[in-house]
């Protein structure tokens, strides 16, 4: 098993941000899961496996087609992590949101099993705006 370090999370971050989808899936296993920051579940909404995952990303960035996550902070402890970032994102009806986050990551074989994320329920910028 090779260990991960802060510079893979980085390149994920960015390719989070660059909406680059191969990129992002090359570095997820292939049963990977993602747990959104809202959703039915406690855990969220869970998506598993390269399909799965792909369309929540996917989605995620057509519902706020500007979203970023910057000014990231990235650790990795053995086989976790975690990133600490601000998501900015503009929904297609323009709603405006930007909130502190975390992503917490388990590794395995090289890439990320899990990807579970948390954001600060912040009411949107333009609200009543």
């Amino acid at each position: 098993m090779s260990q991960l370090d802060v510079d893979f999370l980085k390149a994920f971050s960015q390719a989070l941000n660059d909406h680059d989808i191969d990129a992002v899936m090359s570095m997820m296993t292939d049963d990977c899961e993602f747990h959104a920051i809202a959703g039915p579940d406690l855990m969220g909404k869970t998506f598993k496996g390269q399909d799965e995952v792909r369309q929540g990303l996917e989605g995620a960035w057509k519902n706020a087609p500007d979203a970023q996550w910057v000014d990231g902070e990235h650790y990795v402890i053995g086989d976790h992590g975690f990133s600490e970032t601000t998501y900015k994102g503009t929904t297609t009806d323009g709603v405006r949101s930007e909130a502190r986050m975390i992503d917490a990551f388990t590794f395995r074989d090289g890439k990320i099993a899990v990807k579970n994320a948390f954001r600060k329920n912040r009411p949107p910028l333009n609200q009543g705006a």
